[in-house]
This record gives structure tokens, C-alpha cells and sequence, in this order.
């Protein structure tokens, strides 16, 4: 495996002009009514927005960079995992073509970040969207509950088969509580480390679900990438906002990558998108954060959204 190849996503691209006619005909849009026809990495031109900050208004598909890892992709992910627990979410309960019609339709759109995790079931449709849309024009993250070395590298592997990759992009340990886990998942930390010497991965780090967790995170230097609970009122946090925004800053400083989740707050904020969205966008302590879509109505509402703030 040659682990110094350069992957598109990670390079800026001029401005993205729109899908061509026969892009649109080929079935690279998928929305209502219109159903997708298979668009291969051969067919399908990588959708390239504006690098972030060149224009007034951030956007969904500004080019924006993690943390120093020189991962690349844009600001919005399109997540898996709403409600997701023992290998089902809202997403993965679409079915398999509904599901893939939704991550080509936001490719189509601009959005090259997959998020997703094995416990929400959704390895094998996340594997569908990427042969369409090509390997190398998407980040893919994935989550893990392993903690040993030996879970941790039967994890690589399966994943690997599932997500039909050689090589994923983001690799996290998935809803961290413990005060102690670099302790505990130090096997699991140890196999992540070789991975990316390796280039099996190319970032490792951890999503956390209490304030000890995110703090533990903040401080350890293993750490490339952290995924964190935010939204303007709390739901589902690890802390009030204030809080952990402030451990947020922390890690942004320390050159961490902090991807946002819970944005919506699990579908509580759904209607208060805009607020909500505000919120997220003006937080300069996140590169990038992740929403899962109910719909492509709901994905170009939020899209909107990010653009207008």
C-alpha cells in the first residue's frame, strides 16, 4: 500500500460551475423523483467549491482542512448515525437505495466528507456511495468501540472489507465516557498509531460523551481528531455550551482537529434550524461538523442555511 498517495479530495479545485446536462441525465442528481443510475469515479467530476474564506459567506462545501492532519473536505459531513445504536439509525433504516441516493445527491452537491460508524450499520451502503462517487474524491470517517489491540486490529480489518477501501481517512474511538480512557483503549490507541505509520489510516481520535472524556481529549497528544457534542442550548452535550467550547478552543489551539456533531441536536432543534445553524458556523473552535439527513429537502435547507449566515 503506498501510503504517500495524494488523494484529490485534499487539493483546493477552481469553483465548482454546476452538474453538466449529461452529469444531471446520468442520474448524478438523485432527489425527488429522479433516481440514481450509477455515477462511477468515470462519469462524475469532482464537484469543487470555493476554497473556505474566499468568498463573504462560509458554506456547506468550503474547502476547509482537520486539524494538521492535511485532511481536506468540505465543512459540512453528511452523517449515518442519527439515533444510531446496535447497527441501525435513521439513515441506515432508509434502505440501501435511499440511502445511497442521499450521499450521491450530496456529492453531487459539493459535500465530500462520509461519517459514519460501525455501530450504526451503515459500513456496507457508505461502501456503495463511494464506488459511485469515486474513492478519491471523499473523506471517509468511521467510528470503533474497540479497546484491546487485538479488537482494534480485527476492527481495521473488517472495516476495510465493508467499506470496500484499502485505506480509511478517520478512524475515532467511539463515544468515550471514562475519565481514564487513554488507559484503557491504550492497545487500541497503540494499533491506530501503527495504521497510520503504515498508511492504513491517516488520522486517529475519539468521540466523547462526557466532559471528563472531552477534557482527557483536549490533553492528550495522541489525539489528531476529536468529534464533539455542540449546539446553542446543550441537548445531548457533555457540558453546557459555554464549557465545552471552551475545551473546544483548547483543542483547536493545540492544532487538533474538531469536527462538531449534534448540531441539530439530534432532531430536537429541527425546528430551529436556522438558529442552530448560526450557532454552528460562527464557532471558529470547529473545522468542519456533521449532520444526517432525513431527506435531500432537509440537506438543501441546511446548506442553505450555512450560506445565508
Amino acid at each position: 500500500m503506498d501510503r504517500h498517495r495524494t488523494y484529490p479530495c485534499g487539493t483546493p479545485r477552481p469553483p465548482f460551475a454546476g452538474p453538466t446536462r449529461r452529469q444531471f441525465v446520468q442520474g448524478v442528481l438523485v432527489g425527488a423523483g429522479v433516481a440514481a443510475t450509477g455515477c462511477s469515479s468515470k462519469t462524475v467530476s469532482m464537484i469543487t467549491p470555493n476554497d473556505a474564506g474566499s468568498g463573504p459567506h462560509k458554506t456547506a462545501v468550503d474547502r476547509v482542512t482537520i486539524g494538521s492532519t492535511g485532511i481536506v473536505t468540505s465543512r459540512l459531513a453528511m452523517g449515518s448515525g442519527t439515533h444510531g445504536f446496535n447497527g441501525s439509525s435513521d439513515q441506515t433504516r432508509m434502505g440501501m437505495t435511499a440511502f445511497v441516493n442521499q450521499f450521491t445527491y450530496g456529492y453531487s452537491k459539493g459535500l465530500t466528507f462520509f461519517e459514519t460508524a460501525a455501530d450504526y450499520g451503515a459500513h456496507p451502503m457508505i461502501a456503495e456511495a463511494v464506488r459511485q462517487v469515486g474513492r478519491d474524491n471523499v473523506v471517509v470517517l468511521t467510528k470503533t468501540e474497540a479497546q484491546t489491540a487485538a479488537d482494534m486490529q480485527a476492527d481495521l480489518d473488517k472495516f476495510r472489507r465493508d467499506l470496500g477501501v484499502d485505506m480509511i481517512d478517520i478512524v475515532l474511538l467511539h463515544n468515550k465516557q471514562s475519565g481514564t480512557w487513554t488507559t484503557e483503549c491504550a492497545g487500541a490507541m497503540d494499533v491506530l498509531s501503527q495504521a497510520k505509520e503504515s498508511g492504513v489510516i491517516r488520522a486517529h481520535g475519539v468521540s466523547c460523551h462526557t466532559l471528563a472524556a472531552l477534557k482527557l481529549a483536549a490533553a492528550t497528544p495522541w489525539v489528531d481528531v476529536d468529534q464533539a457534542r455542540v449546539n446553542p442550548d446543550g441537548i445531548l452535550m457533555d457540558a453546557d455550551p459555554a464549557t465545552v467550547i471552551g475545551v473546544l478552543k483548547q483543542m483547536k489551539a493545540s492544532g487538533k482537529g474538531v469536527i462538531g456533531m449534534k448540531i441539530l441536536g439530534e432532531g430536537q432543534l429541527g425546528n430551529q434550524v436556522e438558529r442552530a445553524i448560526t450557532h454552528a458556523v460562527g464557532l471558529d473552535c470547529i473545522d468542519a461538523f456533521t449532520i444526517g439527513f432525513a431527506s435531500n429537502a432537509q440537506m438543501d435547507e441546511v446548506m442553505q442555511k450555512i450560506a445565508t449566515v
